[in-house]
């Protein structure tokens, strides 16, 4: 399916959610009444419905505020939102106290040095994958 069809139908999921009639006048009055910038077109909000355009970033986290959703979710859907807070809790979970503080010292370090250093684990991470691959030889 189009990215901007998936788009137009979770915009409509969201304005039924909200209690709100999925038309381009609906929306219309929504956005223009929580956006402090140049007032969006009644085309403008009907392309958004139908699924023909997706509205520019600032315009999506105004509609995604307005309808009580997470942006990320109006933007992409549930899928990609339960992939981030997926890696986001392997990456809370999976790391330590100690870990947690290379990382702190490795982000202090000028850009050059990072570069060296990421060279050197992704070189470790390599042979490590090699390693456990490779089966010992038979004689």
């Amino acid at each position: 399916m189009d990215n901007k069809l998936e788009f137009g139908q979770r915009l409509r999921d969201a304005m039924q959610a909200a209690g709100l009639e999925p038309r381009p006048g609906v929306l219309l009055n929504v956005f223009n009444t929580n956006y402090w910038g140049r007032s969006v077109s009644f085309q403008a909000a009907s392309r958004w419905l139908r699924g023909e355009a997706i509205p520019e970033q600032d315009k999506l986290v105004v509609l995604a505020t307005a309808l009580n959703i997470p942006p990320e979710i109006l933007r992409f859907g549930e899928t990609v939102h339960h992939t981030i807070q997926e890696r986001k809790k392997r990456w809370d979970d999976g790391v330590s106290y100690l870990e947690r503080e290379t990382f702190d010292a490795f982000l202090k370090l000028p850009i050059g040095q990072r570069k060296i250093i990421r060279e050197i684990i992704l070189t470790f991470a390599k042979a490590n994958a090699q390693e456990t691959v490779v089966p010992d030889s038979v004689n």
